[in-house]
């Protein structure tokens, strides 16, 4: 069993959200999940052969960005860095297509339908433990691949005071079809801060969410600069882009070296 760890959407070396990339491992979804659980990482993706499987210590994903990225460092190396690489998500055959600008690792998603709707606005307040919550537009769910609940909040300090009941926002996921909750403010013209309420433990929230980061740009329409991580201590930048009905999701990788 081969295993990489590398760190994804950082802004600078040694920063980024890590990702743990097997080749070799174990087969059963089991096992994977006991193995993401025990990583002490927030994403696992296994690889078999173009055919990636994605999981969080909590639970099976159907796409995971960052570890997308993070697998598509380690194929790009392994294979000679080809211009281009294609890859299959395991839980639902969602094809993807990866490809290297510069120094950056980007994914070509298209948007999805999804057919949930966003909680009332005095459920979404005690959601994300925020009396009170006027959200600066209408939340929505969107997705690449992975249904986001998108909520825009009025600035950073608002985004940084969330507080959110993570079983229960989990449990209203679970119930709607939805895979995690994202918070954002903007700061600039096309430029967003953001936060993933996803796991049912703090300590693991995400400091890189790129499905969310594509989400948003399919309900916005434009691409976008995002930033996170910064309170985590894992300063993270997402770069997003447009083109027709493709959402083109990237930044930066590198491999940790033990």
């Amino acid at each position: 069993m081969q295993i990489h760890e590398v760190r994804c959407f950082g802004e600078r070396a040694g920063q980024g959200n890590p990702a743990l990339v097997v080749q070799g491992g174990p087969d059963d979804p089991a096992a994977r999940q006991a193995f993401a659980q025990a990583s002490g990482v927030s994403a696992c993706v296994f690889i078999d052969g173009e055919r990636l499987d994605y999981y969080y210590p909590h639970m099976r994903s159907p796409l995971c960005l960052h570890a997308t990225l993070a697998a598509a460092h380690v194929l790009f190396a392994q294979r000679g860095a080809p211009a281009a690489l294609s890859a299959t998500t395991a839980l639902r055959g969602q094809r993807l297509t990866l490809s290297r600008e510069g120094a950056a690792i980007f994914v070509a998603l298209g948007r999805m339908a999804v057919e949930a709707v966003a909680p009332p606005s005095g459920l979404l307040a005690e959601l994300l433990g925020a009396p009170g919550l006027v959200p600066a537009s209408a939340p929505v769910v969107a997705s690449v691949g992975s249904a986001k609940l998108l909520v825009e909040v009025a600035d950073s300090a608002t985004l940084a005071g969330l507080r959110p009941d993570l079983a229960r926002l989990v449990a209203w996921g679970l119930a709607n079809g939805v895979n995690g909750c994202y918070a954002y403010c903007r700061t600039g013209a096309t430029d967003y801060e953001g936060r993933n309420f996803n796991h049912l433990d703090a300590a693991r929230e995400d400091s890189a969410t790129g499905v969310a980061a594509g989400a948003l740009s399919a309900a916005l329409g434009h691409g976008l600069t995002l930033r996170q991580g910064h309170a985590l201590g894992q300063p993270c930048r997402i770069l997003t882009r447009v083109d027709g009905a493709t959402i083109y999701v990237g930044g930066a990788t590198e491999l940790r070296i033990a």
